[in-house]
């Protein structure tokens, strides 16, 4: 819950922040095109009035001589004249069309438009459109007014054209205005190569925020954590000191007693319990200084030749003795004449570390099976145990220090989160690894590699 209310926030800043650059950049992108058509359009101005005061041309001579021809042609036609009102609108179509295909094939001022944008810079590359807003056949006196299709008019389908002008033509057997647009077939790519600057720094801002917000909030959440594990720390390191020394405490008071002064058996006993604590106590108290020394010096080892395989077996029977009662324990040694290098007493301690957790975390019945051998290069030890198993979610932490299950079984088990983190620089420490498989329910199998050449 206190992760969504700096999540959510953070995400909802986030998409604000993403809207309101969509939105600049939409009204960027609005105005550069606007920019885009009145520039291409005074251009296109320009040209017109240019072609017209030094050649006398528009671009459409040819092109409305041909639909004054056309005119013509339909007024004399015997068709035209003896037509019905349905038949009107039918012909009405075909003439509109008829004079829209004249238009486009037999006008040449796209050509030059297109030749004068590129001398002057412009991109040449053009797409012209031709809407005719009004078309009338005159015969006589009269004029027969064609019906124009309101699609064709500028509101409509040019709406994103560029109007160059619009051309308003009266010969012997028509009226005829009609609109003329360009359309530049780069206009998305060359806007686009004016806004690269505005776009990129709108993008860098948004991932600049975007990564701040990851690692601020991966920070806050790796101290969480980290505070987390602290608590638990203390919380565990508080319960396991103050056992043996209660143990202790109470031991020492009951020596107090008349009975037992007199009672050397019970003197004895007492002694025992208050030693075995002691060296609880103690060990404890070393584990934690050295876990502090590691952390401000460079861990060194010292390392020897060591018959692994005579070492490993040495461990295995020695701990299969203290807990004959408690767990079953099978081992298979292949490690015959094969030496490494390694500091014994360090080496011991991690394969009982993680037989030790094997115990602890088997509830019922423990079997532990040890399997080692070597694969040519490298000493492989497998420990696999029947007991609670591990969560994927936890199986990468488990090796750091403090680090412990928070729910489940393991919880219930005594500990100070070092066992692992202990076994784990051990073995980095000697050139080698861990690694883990576990599957909750199923049991685990923790694996040491080391080199069979460790310096």
């Amino acid at each position: 819950m206190k992760k969504n209310v700096i999540l959510i926030p953070g995400i909802v800043s986030i998409l604000v922040l993403v809207t309101v650059q969509a939105y600049i950049i939409g009204q960027i992108w609005g105005q550069k095109d606007e920019l885009f058509q009145i520039k291409y359009r005074q251009m296109a101005i320009e040209a017109l009035e240019y072609y017209e005061e030094e050649l006398r041309i528009n671009g459409f001579d040819t092109a409305l001589y041909m639909v004054d021809y056309y005119s013509s042609v339909v007024l004399q036609s015997n068709e035209f004249a003896s037509a019905s009102i349905d038949e009107i609108d039918y012909l009405n179509n075909l003439i509109i069309q008829e004079v829209r295909n004249i238009l486009n094939e037999h006008q040449y001022l796209s050509e030059l438009l297109s030749g004068y944008f590129v001398n002057h810079g412009f991109d040449g590359d053009l797409t012209t459109h031709i809407a005719i807003n009004k078309f009338e056949l005159i015969k006589e006196e009269n004029s027969h007014t064609v019906y124009i299709n309101r699609e064709d008019l500028t509101g409509r389908a040019y709406k994103s054209k560029i109007l160059v002008t619009q051309f308003i033509n009266e010969d012997n057997h028509h009226r005829i205005s009609f609109n003329f647009y360009i359309d530049v077939a780069d206009k998305q790519a060359i806007i686009l190569g004016e806004m690269l600057i505005s776009m990129f720094m709108s993008i860098l801002s948004i991932v600049v925020v975007v990564v701040i917000f990851i690692v601020a909030y991966h920070n806050l959440t790796e101290e969480r954590r980290l505070s987390d594990l602290k608590t638990d720390f203390i919380n565990n390191m508080t319960h396991e000191l103050k056992t043996p020394l209660s143990t202790i405490t109470v031991a020492s008071k009951t020596l107090e007693f008349e009975k037992v002064i007199n009672d050397r058996d019970k003197i004895i006993e007492t002694a025992r319990m208050i030693g075995k604590q002691s060296v609880s106590l103690n060990q404890l108290i070393n584990l934690i200084l050295e876990i502090s020394i590691w952390e401000r010096t460079e861990f060194e080892p010292e390392m020897k030749q060591m018959a692994v395989g005579t070492v490993l077996t040495d461990i295995v029977d020695s701990f299969r003795a203290g807990y004959r009662e408690v767990a079953t324990i099978n081992s298979r040694i292949s490690l015959e004449g094969l030496t490494i290098k390694a500091d014994v007493t360090y080496f011991t301690t991690m394969i009982n570390n993680l037989l030790l957790n094997a115990v602890r975390y088997s509830p019922e019945n423990p079997m532990i099976d040890i399997k080692a051998y070597s694969n040519g290069r490298e000493v492989i030890i497998n420990i696999t145990d029947n007991g609670i198993g591990i969560d994927k979610s936890h199986q990468k932490l488990i090796f750091e220090k403090f680090y412990r299950v928070s729910h489940g079984d393991i919880h219930k088990t005594k500990g100070l989160g070092l066992g692992l983190y202990y076994v784990s620089r051990i073995a980095a420490s000697h050139g080698g690894r861990v690694e883990l498989d576990s599957q909750p329910g199923k049991g685990s199998t923790f694996t040491v590699i080391l080199p069979l050449n460790s310096n």
